[in-house]
């Protein structure tokens, strides 16, 4: 081999471990990580796409008889993730939690549909003021945001979505309702009006302040005049963080009023979570909720 042979191969060895190097040290860009609805369902009661994002249990098959409860979470698409893991997590023990399908329901594409979307579906009586607040706020035009559409929204699940859902999936009687903030006055709305069509309610950091507390008024005067509460035996678990200042004391109020009433076909359970805010309570919350309502006693 010549002189300048060698120097050719050494320097030819020299670029490639150069941009080997360069190689190594470059900094690799996130994955995207796209969660995609296992159903988009047109509602005709309320004008618009509802997205469900469904997990089942682990032996579930088409092969057999069994049919399942179901637990509904609104805020599906955002919530999705941690049901997900939760139940995965839950699964490596047998005989944890009962069998139960878990649908996330959800609507709206972006931030700012969802946000108008929810704020209809999930409040429970209509509230002008706070709509035209809501939107300067946000710098959006008047009209954006319109409030007070719970019966509605009940109505679309039990003539749209759950139908759905009973048609295409084994699915029994059984139904769970569970929500966040909005979602949470939402469940908490459910288990005083829906007469019965729930018998399982995860209810999460409630916006009971809405409209003046309107519905914790609600709650005060049927249980305060101890009247009848004809509905099947219901479990309910009520939590909320620590640091949620003004959810804190509406939370524990609701919950006294139900254990003053006493009703014998309500099985209570809460948790106030330590160090949580209104946003970090709400994973907590979502695995709490299933191990509450569906633990195998």
């Amino acid at each position: 081999m010549t002189i300048s042979q060698t120097k050719h191969l050494a320097s030819t060895a020299m670029l490639l471990l150069f941009f080997n190097m360069a190689s190594i040290g470059q900094k690799l860009e996130p994955k995207e990580r796209i969660i995609e609805p296992d159903h988009v369902l047109a509602s005709e009661i309320m004008g618009k796409d509802y997205q469900l994002y469904m997990t089942f249990p682990k032996n579930y098959s088409n092969q057999d008889t069994l049919s399942y409860p179901v637990l509904y979470v609104l805020d599906g698409k955002i919530a999705f993730p941690s049901i997900r893991g939760t139940m995965i997590a839950l699964n490596l023990f047998e005989d944890q939690l009962e069998d139960v399908i878990i649908v996330g329901v959800c609507s709206g594409l972006d931030l700012r549909s969802w946000g108008i979307s929810r704020t209809y579906d999930y409040t429970t009586s209509v509230d002008t003021a706070y709509d035209r607040h809501s939107e300067r706020m946000r710098d959006l035009p008047e009209g954006t945001f319109n409030s007070g559409g719970a019966e509605d929204f009940l109505n679309c699940l039990k003539y749209e979505i759950i139908p759905f859902v009973d048609e295409h999936y084994k699915t029994n009687v059984d139904r769970g309702i569970a929500g966040h903030s909005y979602g949470g006055l939402f469940a908490a709305w459910c288990l005083m009006n829906s007469d019965g069509y729930f018998t399982r309610f995860g209810i999460s950091s409630p916006s009971l302040w809405w409209h003046n507390e309107k519905l914790l008024n609600q709650v005060a005067l049927q249980f305060n005049d101890n009247k009848p509460w004809d509905i099947p035996p219901s479990k309910v678990f009520i939590s909320v963080g620590k640091n949620e200042k003004i959810m804190v004391p509406l939370m524990e109020k609701f919950r006294d009023y139900l254990i003053t009433a006493d009703y014998e076909n309500i099985d209570l359970a809460w948790q106030i979570f330590e160090g949580e805010t209104h946003l970090s309570a709400w994973p907590v919350g979502i695995s709490k909720t299933i191990t509450t309502l569906y633990r195998i006693e």
